[in-house]
């Protein structure tokens, strides 16, 4: 009998150790929770929700522009931003629309938002690169990326000097899809 219990044991030792290997290798490689905090990316994402960003898809190519992305703002503080800006071009903010090396870009999710709001209501203050981002550059360097919180009034983003551009070294995934709360699950657009 005393084998037996010591074999029912080992195997559930053994099922354990799989078990935390693997969810240690699949949020070391593959996927990370992360929670919002703050209001930063309302109305896309809202403070306490929670996510899961997969982290597989920038090994094998770049960011693209208006992906959510949660990258390393400082040693202690991740942060969830929306690209803007891609390596190579001149971002400019002005009469609240977004320009792309001298070029209109529609936001599409953030055109209900702003038709709700008054019409004198600036939401997007202007800007530019070469003034008003630190580092002052003429296009945004190879290997980095202008980021903007969707609340663009209340969001610490590539406008503020705490994080300027983001380096494509931390970047550390994708923002894929709300898991909670239940009534808000869905796809990260």
């Amino acid at each position: 009998m005393k084998e037996k219990e010591q074999s029912e044991w080992l195997s559930w030792l053994k099922a354990l150790i799989i078990a935390l290997f693997l969810v240690w290798l699949i949020r070391t490689f593959l996927v990370i929770p992360i929670e919002v905090d703050g209001p930063s990316m309302e109305p896309t994402l809202h403070n306490g929700d929670y996510l899961i960003a997969e982290k597989v898809s920038y090994r094998f190519s770049s960011p693209k522009r208006f992906d959510i992305v949660i990258f390393h703002a400082t040693a202690d503080k991740d942060y969830i931003k929306r690209i803007i800006g891609l390596p190579g071009e001149v971002v400019e903010y002005k009469d609240d629309k977004l320009y792309i090396n001298d070029q209109f870009i529609e936001e599409p999710y953030l055109s209900d938002h702003i038709a709700q709001l008054q019409s004198d209501t600036i939401y997007t203050v202007d800007f530019n690169l070469t003034e008003d981002i630190i580092g002052r550059h003429q296009t945004i360097p190879e290997g980095y990326y202008l980021v903007l919180g969707d609340n663009r009034s209340n969001s610490t983003d590539s406008r503020s000097d705490l994080v300027g551009l983001v380096s494509e070294d931390d970047i550390i995934g994708q923002a894929r899809f709300i898991y909670w709360p239940f009534k808000r699950i869905r796809l990260v657009n």
